[in-house]
């Protein structure tokens, strides 16, 4: 009779008992309530409410699905790989809660052909170029000049301000833009004559990195909450 030596019965047993303490782990980690553990981040300002599943669905599939399709891919037998656990992030996600008729600057317009040479300094094609999730922040753009990358040849007829558009323009003072222009355009405020009266840098940066928006609480087009957004899937 063929005898299984103990360190083979040893081997046996560890395997089996990792491989449920693999699906143990990988079970508990998706419930809702460890949220916070599996997050690489905090949430950004306005979505501390949100939860995981409003940005992160789930991928298409059973987890050996998702396995075996992506060995497969590995291994040259399948064209694409495909998402594994959930799905990835994308701009369309952003727009479910954040779509806005009056945007300024929606991204869509940057895929038109004319910003392909602006695209290649800043990606405004997608949101997570200007705000990273899970930093704590609201704005996580590297630099505020990014203004340069378009309007290097704004003309403003009867310029109001006190200093004149075309002269900022030449003076390169491109982080000035924000201090009178809410990028989205979406706030309701009155626009300053005199660069004395514009919001300070100090306050600007405070308020990329979540503080108190500087442009004041009134918008013209709300962002849904999460209830709303839910709500809308069901109509």
């Amino acid at each position: 009779m063929f005898k299984v030596s103990p360190l083979r019965k040893r081997q046996f047993l560890g395997g089996v008992i990792g491989l449920v303490l693999g699906i143990g782990i990988f079970y508990v980690l998706t419930l809702e309530a460890t949220e916070d553990y599996v997050s690489i981040g905090p949430m950004n300002t306005g979505h501390q409410d949100l939860s995981c599943f409003a940005c992160h669905a789930d991928a298409k599939g059973n987890l050996m699905q998702q396995i075996q399709s992506n060995i497969s891919h590995a291994v040259g037998a399948r064209k694409n790989g495909v998402d594994f656990g959930t799905q990835d992030v994308t701009v369309n996600n952003c727009l479910e809660c954040h779509d806005r008729p009056n945007d300024r600057h929606p991204v869509h317009r940057f895929s038109e052909p004319r910003f392909k040479d602006a695209i290649k300094n800043i990606d405004a094609t997608t949101c997570i170029t200007c705000h990273t999730e899970h930093g704590g922040e609201r704005v996580s753009v590297a630099s505020i000049n990014y203004c340069m990358n378009c309007h290097q040849d704004l003309e403003v007829e009867n310029d109001p301000v006190d200093i004149s558009h075309k002269d900022l323009i030449s003076q390169e003072s491109w982080n000035t833009c924000i201090q009178c222009h809410d990028f989205h355009g979406n706030h309701k405020y009155a626009l300053p004559e005199k660069m004395s009266d514009t919001i300070p840098m100090q306050t600007i940066q405070n308020y990329f990195d979540g503080g108190e928006d500087p442009y004041g609480k009134v918008k013209k087009y709300i962002a849904l909450s999460q209830e709303e957004w839910l709500k809308s899937l069901d109509e």
